[in-house]
Order: C-alpha cells, then sequence, then structure tokens
C-alpha cells in the first residue's frame, strides 16, 4: 500500500478504499492531521476532481497514477495475498481446493 503526498506541513485531505489504514498512517507514523474521506472506486481520481489532495491506496505497477499524473512517493506498509480455507471445507472439498491451490501455484510459477 503506498501513498502519495503533497508538502508535509500543512492540513490537507486524503482519499483512500482503506482509512482506518490511511489514519494509522497519518496520525500514527507520520504525527499528521488529516482529513480522510472513504471512497469506493477510482482513488486515483479523487486529487484530479479536487477532492483531496492526497491519496492512500494499494499499488501493483503505478501505471494507472502515472496516467494520472501522480506518483508513489512512500510506502504505508507491504501487503500479501493470502488464501484462507475453513478447516471444515478442506476436509470436505479436500479435492477441489487442492486443485485450486495447486492452480494458483502452477499460474504463478509460470507467469
Amino acid at each position: 500500500m503506498y501513498v502519495v503526498q503533497p508538502q508535509p506541513g500543512r492540513n490537507y485531505s486524503t482519499t483512500s478504499k482503506y482509512p482506518n489504514i490511511a489514519k494509522d498512517y497519518f496520525y500514527n507514523k507520520k504525527h499528521q492531521t488529516v482529513e480522510i474521506i472513504k471512497l469506493n472506486g477510482s482513488v486515483e481520481l479523487a486529487p484530479i476532481v479536487g477532492l483531496s489532495e492526497v491519496i492512500v491506496d494499494i499499488v501493483e505497477t503505478g501505471a494507472t497514477l502515472r496516467e494520472n499524473g501522480l506518483e508513489v512517493l512512500e510506502e504505508v506498509c507491504p501487503l500479501s495475498a493470502r488464501i484462507v480455507v475453513n478447516q471444515v471445507s478442506m476436509k470436505m472439498e479436500n479435492e477441489r481446493i487442492t486443485k485450486l491451490i495447486n492452480d494458483i501455484k502452477n499460474y504463478l510459477e509460470n507467469k
């Protein structure tokens, strides 16, 4: 998860699909007070339409940010994907779930 931010020392607003993570980052790590606006959808458009000066969003390659004139300035926190399987489902649907997990592994290895 990454943040795009303006100059330090001024009050500003931030837009994110993840307001709790944004709040923790700005209040506890940066010691900055910001207005946090929860937005679902294309968060990268918020600065363009004047909704906020800052966005906090998940970024894979940064292409969408660059297309909208933004750049990644700082990593808020590392992210990774997880597969979570209910224990009962794993017992009842073991073959199907194991196949799905193996298909995902094979796809990632051959990507």
